[in-house]
């Protein structure tokens, strides 16, 4: 699971004692809520059918194919799913052939959720072997589903933003540069992503 609020918060506690920026922000924003999804397929499963298109949509589509192929989506459901039933359910022929690249990892014992690499960058690598998985969700898995404490994704132009603004650096950095900013930030850059997010969504950062 993702990390709870005294994990989430300890965290940023820690990151405000490293950086006076963030003890600065953190006076002004406060502590955030958790951000906890169920750990496994279904999770990466709902990532794929949530994919640019917009939350009310997602959850849409997401009760079609549940009534349509069962709770939770199984993986031996959507990998005999036939085209055009994915498609009466709002699924994208992109988004289908997704979806049959998990179930078809999960089914033939190369994906398993329960025993991922406990090194983060070699998860990473194993999630991001499903097709429509990259980087960005991967990481946003490892922290909202494992609870991993310093994934980092230094991608999110959110972060980039939020970052930015708490470091008061009167623009966005780049991505090589919050990567390198974060360096300090070890082994709390999950609840510093967490916050930047929170940050992000708050104008009096």
């Amino acid at each position: 699971m993702g990390l709870g609020q005294d994990e989430l918060n300890a965290g940023i506690d820690a990151l405000a004692r490293i950086e006076p920026h963030f003890a600065r922000a953190l006076g002004h924003a406060g502590y955030p809520e958790p951000r906890i999804r169920e750990p496994g397929y279904t999770t990466l499963l709902r990532t794929i059918v949530g994919q640019q298109v917009s939350v009310a949509a997602a959850n849409s589509i997401w009760k079609k194919l549940e009534a349509a192929f069962g709770e939770g989506c199984p993986a031996e459901a959507m990998a005999a799913a036939e085209f055009d039933a994915l498609r009466a359910c709002g699924l994208s022929a992109q988004k289908q052939s997704y979806a049959k690249s998990l179930a078809k990892l999960i089914l033939e014992g190369e994906l398993d959720f329960a025993a991922l690499p406990a090194d983060d960058e070699e998860a990473i690598a194993l999630l991001t072997k499903v097709k429509g998985i990259g980087r960005w969700s991967a990481e946003i898995y490892l922290l909202f589903a494992e609870g991993r404490p310093d994934i980092w994704p230094a991608g999110d132009l959110a972060v980039q933003e939020a970052v930015g603004r708490i470091l008061q650096l009167g623009e966005r950095p780049s991505e090589k540069a919050v990567r390198t900013l974060a360096e300090p930030w070890r082994p709390h850059r999950g609840a510093a992503a967490i916050f930047s997010w929170h940050c992000y969504n708050m104008a009096v950062i």
